[in-house]
């Protein structure tokens, strides 16, 4: 027993890991070891084996219990007393835990469906893609690249050169499945497992096809165009069903999955569906009120009309003008922020002119100055 490793290390577990936890732990990785994904590897057939013993006592209460308290040596025929011995794996893998996992992972039930049952779901694709703001906003096709697993265009996902270069395992007899029998101090106990000489598929392959070496399926690269719907934002995604990696044995094909980044523009701020910018007046503008150009996300202008006494930093809205909310007709605002540019580099007569209109000025005028010195006096005179 000194050479296995430790159940909870093989599923990547810590030891109060609860059932959910081991279960998902194990979908993972016999489905990243499963021999139907790694023809003639023995290495990952090995681990797909040491992962099936692991779940086999870890999702069972009775054998958890024992082998937290024993180790290996709970299962060990030749050591004696631990916890009775069980007669090591094939002799306690019997699929009572099993049952469940199988019929969600494969399409069928662990013990007995036969190759047939074994479905197998394809894998999800992410592929990202980058937009400037304005394809955002306004919505466009964009041509995407990918890569996914398909069913080989030569043998049609058989595998083979002929239809009758395909025969049925003679190990397992086409079910995919085989028993073995373990001796153990409660008795005889039988165990189906899948087949390692076929990988559960029940049909074996005389003359491999070459196109795909047997494998059955390829990793071949796609070209796609996608319409980009209006209003789009960094991080939202869209699903393509169906084309994502081919499923095996009747399994669904996975989706593709378009997650979209998006560049950001060089004066509007998105804020959810409004667009938030500011725009520069003038001292004069802001005095007298005026009628500015408000900039549009389109490269237009849309006239408003501030009042007089606008001052610097006040807020103002152009409802309706803002982005498109994604499977909806509403549509945000744009919020635009007045910034008053003080004049520089003024004349002479300019300068005269200013002062003129300063001391003209009176509390009146500077009510929020006159109110902020007045505060200041006040402290310290107390």
């Amino acid at each position: 027993m000194a050479d296995k490793r430790d159940y909870y290390e093989v599923l990547g577990l810590s030891k109060d890991a609860d059932e959910a936890a081991i279960k998902k732990a194990y979908r993972t990785l016999a489905k990243k070891y499963h021999p139907d994904m790694h023809p003639g590897d023995s290495e990952a057939e090995a681990k797909f084996k040491e992962v099936n013993e692991a779940y086999a006592v870890l999702s069972d209460p009775e054998k958890r219990g024992q082998y937290d308290r024993f180790g290996h040596a709970a299962f060990d025929p030749a050591g004696g007393g631990a916890g009775g011995g069980f007669g090591g794996f094939g002799g306690f893998s019997d699929f009572g835990g099993f049952g469940d996992i199988f019929s969600s992972f494969f399409g069928g039930g662990g013990g007995g469906g036969g190759a047939r049952s074994m479905a197998e779901d394809g894998d999800d694709i992410l592929v990202r893609v980058n937009l400037t703001f304005e394809e955002a906003i306004f919505g466009c096709k964009k041509e995407i690249s990918y890569s996914h697993v398909e069913a080989c265009a030569t043998c049609h996902g058989k595998g083979a050169e002929k239809e009758s270069d395909i025969e049925t395992c003679k190990t397992c007899r086409g079910t995919g499945q085989v028993t073995v029998q373990q001796n153990t101090p409660f008795g005889a106990i039988r165990t189906q497992r899948a087949c390692s000489a076929c990988g559960g598929r029940g049909k074996s392959i005389k003359n491999p096809c070459k196109a795909c070496g047997g494998r059955a399926y390829v990793k071949v690269t796609r070209k796609k165009t996608i319409t980009i719907p209006e209003g789009i934002d960094t991080g939202e995604r869209m699903r393509v069903t169906g084309e994502g990696d081919a499923g095996r044995r009747g399994g669904a094909a996975g989706d593709l999955y378009i997650e979209v980044r998006v560049r950001p523009h060089s004066f509007f701020v998105r804020d959810g569906r409004d667009l938030l910018c500011e725009v520069p007046i003038t001292f004069a503008e802001a005095a007298l009120g005026a009628e500015i150009d408000v900039p549009l996300p389109d490269g237009k202008t849309e006239k408003y009309e501030i009042p007089e006494g606008t001052q610097t930093g006040s807020t103002f809205r152009l409802r309706g003008r803002g982005i498109k909310e994604v499977r909806s007709s509403r549509r945000g605002d744009i919020v635009f922020t007045v910034m008053v540019e003080v004049p520089r580099d003024l004349s002479a007569e300019q300068k005269e002119l200013l002062s003129a209109f300063a001391k003209s000025c009176g509390e009146k005028n500077n009510a929020k100055k006159t109110s902020f010195f007045k505060k200041i006096w006040d402290n310290l005179k107390q």
